[in-house]
């Protein structure tokens, strides 16, 4: 008589008994899990696509679309969404506030499945990639502005033998899968661009997506802060400034600019000269604007006249620059280098053009970007 044994070499009789008695456990008791097939990374232009996928464009679901990153950002989903049966622990999601910022607790599923009725739904295994819409999920109230019900998408991260699916012959029967929701982003485009319901004109992204809301919300933060500071440095413009004589007395000349009158000696007729500079220094305190609200001119060259202490902003100059008329002389008197504090590339000043600088050089018809090119470039075509 041979011993007893349960496990065999092969898949007997009895694995096929187990495996139908444990399905039925999921079809009873389990929901729908519909799966989104995922096919592989979409081929680029750049790309050989090969004869054997040259109608769907796309490689193999086991191909790296980015080696340098290790991620397939372009995703290519199956149009046909298959069906299964799983099971997995509600639970409720809990924000962690034990430690330093806001972490949400329990946004990871652990599901199981049965192995040989999704692989013979699928036609292969599940993978990282595919991505799950629990039906059950679906929230018909939500306070959005749309009818149609909110799904909740699932991608998979990983998949294992669950331990439990183990049965008495050895073999395995389930696969436990570790999945997190979705977001708007790239790789679930195919996803996101299908219609929320049959009759519906909006896509799932437009139900689904923050990114609209997040984009209010930093817009109105943005607006919040420019109100609050709306360019760097310091403003000074709310200061009076003096002119001081080489004497140390307040500079003001009579009506007709010829006689320099003492502070003590100010009448009706007398005027005050204007500052020669800004009386208050520090970081980006240039704003362009002669101090004490003066009026001045602006343009790309001087006035052919001017009158002695006459303010002039200078616009083809990068920062703009004030200057100040003494007589016989145009002088400097500060660079506007007070910018806003928002990104933009726009703005009049070396801020907006110098850290992302997109401009391009052209010798001999060739676009040069780098400096040390641009010299080299220089040379060669000197010699030449």
């Amino acid at each position: 008589m041979p011993r007893l044994s349960l496990y065999r070499p092969t898949k007997t009789h009895d694995f096929q008994f187990l495996d139908r008695v444990i399905l039925e456990q999921f079809t009873v008791g389990g929901t729908d899990f519909l799966i989104h097939k995922y096919l592989g990374p979409k081929a680029t232009a750049t790309e050989n696509v090969t004869d054997e996928q040259p109608a769907n464009n796309i490689v193999s679901e086991t191909n790296i679309q980015d080696l340098l990153f290790l991620e397939n950002r372009d995703r290519k989903y199956d149009e046909d969404i298959y069906t299964i049966r799983g099971h997995y622990n509600v639970q409720d999601q809990d924000f962690d506030l034990s430690q330093f910022g806001l972490f949400l607790q329990n946004d990871t599923l652990f599901m199981t499945i049965h192995i040989n009725s999704s692989v013979k739904t699928l036609g292969r295994k599940i993978m990282p990639g595919d991505v799950f819409e629990l039906p059950h999920l679906k929230d018909e109230f939500a306070a959005n502005d749309y009818s149609v019900a909110l799904k909740r998408f699932y991608v998979v991260d990983e998949v294992t033998r669950a331990a439990e699916g183990f049965s008495q012959t050895w073999y395995p029967h389930l696969y436990r899968i570790r999945a997190k929701q979705i977001l708007d982003s790239q790789e679930y485009k195919d996803i996101l661009d299908l219609p929320a319901e049959d009759d519906a004109n909006n896509t799932l992204r437009d139900i689904l997506s923050t990114y609209e809301k997040e984009m209010q919300i930093n817009d109105a933060v943005i607006a919040q802060a420019e109100s609050y500071a709306n360019q760097s440095g310091y403003s000074t413009i709310q200061f009076y400034t003096l002119t001081i004589n080489d004497l140390g007395e307040v500079a003001i000349v009579s009506a007709d600019y010829d006689t320099l009158l003492s502070d003590e000696t100010i009448t009706a007729d007398t005027v005050f000269l204007t500052p020669d500079g800004n009386g208050y220094q520090g970081y980006l305190v240039g704003d362009g604007i002669p101090p004490n609200g003066a009026p001045f001119g602006s343009g790309v060259s001087f006035p052919s006249s001017a009158d002695l202490g006459q303010y002039f902003l200078r616009t083809d100059l990068l920062p703009n620059r004030l200057f100040r008329y003494d007589g016989n002389n145009w002088r400097k008197v500060e660079d506007d280098v007070r910018t806003s504090l928002t990104p933009d590339s726009n703005r009049d000043t070396l801020k907006g053009t110098f850290i992302n600088n997109t401009n391009v050089n052209t010798i001999s018809g060739e676009e040069v970007v780098e400096r040390q090119a641009l010299s080299k470039a220089l040379r060669a075509k000197a010699t030449n």
